[in-house]
């Protein structure tokens, strides 16, 4: 069974990009006779917002996609998420951080270190809070945790392989490569890398089909998926709409916002032309 999702969070308007993401999953979808599915990624509250969440509905509706419901929102999902926090921490893997973004900008820029490097989260977290051997006790309730990359990394003895034209990933790299992610945030119960890796493993997805913007990312989200005992998708990442500066869209360009187009009496015909479908 095929099996893809779209997974917007409901923090803005949908805009061109979001329709080419959300159309393409969908109409592969059909083709192969599988499953579409919309997710919800609502995690962050302070920013997430009822009448956006009800504006992806409405928006993917009228461009005539369809999927099951309910549909999953990641809110109703942080027991889950616990868990899998739980699991990596037994495994000695995580530890608390304490670092704001300005103490990582600081000391990735510190005059030994050289400039600092960037990775699929932005600059390299520099290993500040990181102890020398796994912490003991009981998980911290409510707190920054990381990814020890390098420990997690000796625990695999194979490459680690996903379906996209046979990428193989080096463990040994992404230390230096990648770094330290966060898998929880205070406030929120878990971060993006932890959550969307559980979510679709749970919606049993077997396409991963999103933006290039996040190919950078899937080398994480295999790695998890390794050391939580989860199955690989396979992934596709796709070219990225652009506005005609180059720069790919954001939620802040109403402009080119589903609704904006609707409005202006645009046809869902006339966004599949715009973005090349």
């Amino acid at each position: 069974m095929f099996i893809t999702r779209f997974a917007p969070s409901p923090t803005g308007p949908l805009h061109l990009g979001h329709a080419f993401s959300a159309m393409l999953a969908h109409d592969r979808a059909r083709s192969e006779g599988g499953t579409f599915l919309l997710r919800i990624d609502d995690l962050d509250q302070s920013r997430c917002r009822p009448q956006w969440e009800a504006q992806i509905f409405d928006d993917l509706c009228w461009l005539g996609l369809d999927w099951p419901r309910p549909v999953m929102r990641q809110s109703t999902r942080l027991p889950r998420y616990r868990g899998a926090l739980k699991n990596l921490w037994d495994q000695g893997l995580l530890y608390q951080c304490s670092c704001n973004r300005a103490d990582i900008r600081a000391a990735a820029s510190a005059p030994q270190e050289g400039a600092p490097l960037q990775g699929p989260d932005g600059v390299i977290y520099p290993g500040t809070c990181r102890p020398a051997t796994p912490p003991t006790g009981a998980m911290p309730e409510d707190a920054v945790l990381r990814l020890d990359m390098a420990r997690a990394c000796k625990t695999l003895s194979t490459p680690l392989i996903y379906k996209e034209k046979s990428e193989t990933i080096a463990p040994q790299d992404l230390p230096r490569t990648v770094g330290d992610v966060v898998l929880a945030r205070r406030d929120m119960g878990a971060a993006y890398h932890l959550a969307v890796v559980l979510d679709d493993a749970d919606q049993h997805v077997t396409h991963v089909i999103r933006g290039a913007d996040l190919a950078d990312a899937t080398q994480i989200h295999v790695l998890l998926q390794r050391l939580l005992g989860l199955a690989t998708p396979a992934y596709h990442h796709h070219r990225l709409i652009r506005d005609e500066g180059g720069r790919r869209l954001a939620k802040r360009d109403d402009a080119r916002a589903i609704a904006t187009y609707r409005a202006e009496g645009a046809s869902p015909r006339d966004i599949r032309a715009m973005v090349g479908l």
